[in-house]
């Protein structure tokens, strides 16, 4: 954390810190091995820094994504897995966020971060040269299926209190901006799942 506001919050990181612990994280299945058929929902995280390019630029997550996407079931990414849904190819060429409305990590997010903290962290803040915003939008079928939600520095979303928070929802797609709009999020999302 940089001056006690960047990083995750104290329940974010309990909650890390079992899932890490899980059998599922310390052996877990290559995405080329996945069934997606067997899935009610997709949930793609965000995530920044170098490291994570293994995860937002991997051909074969993208494959996997593809099939999914078409089978028309809920799916929901938020922050910088976003540009997995950007990235994936549909059979017609195109994104499969194409024709869809989406938010992601906005510009003006990336950039603060990235400014707040490149005395300490460097390029820790900024994955990829261009904006994730960037990438996004050039992936959709108009600019304005691009929805940035209201401008928003420190205040985040809890359990209780959806207030800060913003998702975009289209359809059985749900999207949101950050980790400070996680629960509104999850709770989106979880409206989409069967019963």
């Amino acid at each position: 954390m940089i001056f006690g506001q960047l990083g995750a919050a104290a329940d974010a990181q309990v909650c890390y810190r079992a899932m890490v612990a899980t059998q599922q994280w310390r052996a877990p299945r290559p995405w080329g091995e996945l069934d997606v058929t067997a899935y009610d929902a997709l949930v793609l995280p965000g995530g920044h820094a170098p490291g994570m390019r293994q995860y937002l630029g991997n051909t074969t997550l993208q494959a996997q994504v593809a099939r999914y996407w078409a089978l028309g079931r809920p799916v929901g990414a938020i922050c910088h897995g976003v540009l997995v849904l950007a990235r994936t190819v549909a059979p017609d060429g195109r994104s499969v966020l194409h024709g869809h409305r989406t938010t992601c990590l906005p510009k003006y997010l990336e950039r603060a971060g990235y400014y707040a903290t490149a005395w300490k962290l460097g390029r820790y803040y900024r994955t990829y040269p261009a904006y994730v915003q960037d990438e996004v939008v050039s992936s959709l079928a108009s600019p304005a299926d691009f929805v940035r939600g209201p401008l928003t520095l420190l205040r985040r979303g809890t359990d209780a209190d959806d207030g800060p928070a913003f998702v975009v929802e289209d359809g059985r797609y749900v999207s949101a901006r950050w980790p400070g709009d996680a629960y509104l999020f999850a709770k989106t999302l979880l409206t989409r799942l069967p019963v």
